[in-house]
């Protein structure tokens, strides 16, 4: 069992850590980036970015990392763990709560929102439709 629970640990971390990157990243680069750009650029380039992210290698820590972490809770429990297990089960209901769940209901929509706005020609339409969104996604995100 000890192989199991560190195999499932190093996994947990790993996938913790590359969700936590993504939305990280995002937020701090790519939307402070799109931010300073033309907002018809940045309309565009958002549409493009949320019609790519889902493909198969976002998917796992997307996905799976409540999963993995759930499953190093009850690894760790079998184990006669009880503190380490508490965090991972701690874990899994945060990102569950506050990463998948918020992205699915809030972050998503909005997305999907601005993917059927046509890009506006005029660039204060733009920048009001760009601002409304990208204030309220970075919010939530």
């Amino acid at each position: 069992m000890p192989g199991i629970v560190a195999g499932l640990s190093v996994t947990s971390i790993v996938f913790s850590g590359a969700i936590f990157g993504f939305f990280y990243a995002w937020v701090c680069s790519t939307m402070w980036g799109l931010d300073q750009t033309d907002p018809r650029v940045a309309i565009e380039a958002m549409q493009a970015m949320n019609a790519s992210v889902r493909n198969a290698v976002f998917f796992p820590a997307f996905f799976l990392t409540p999963v993995v972490l759930g499953l190093t809770a009850a690894a760790m429990l079998v184990d006669g763990r009880k503190s380490p297990a508490f965090w991972f089960a701690a874990a899994a209901l945060v990102y569950l709560t506050s990463g998948l769940f918020l992205t699915l209901t809030v972050n998503v929509p909005m997305n999907e929102a601005l993917a059927a706005i046509p890009v506006p020609k005029d660039i204060e339409t733009a920048r009001e439709i760009w601002q409304d969104y990208s204030q309220r996604w970075q919010f939530w995100n």
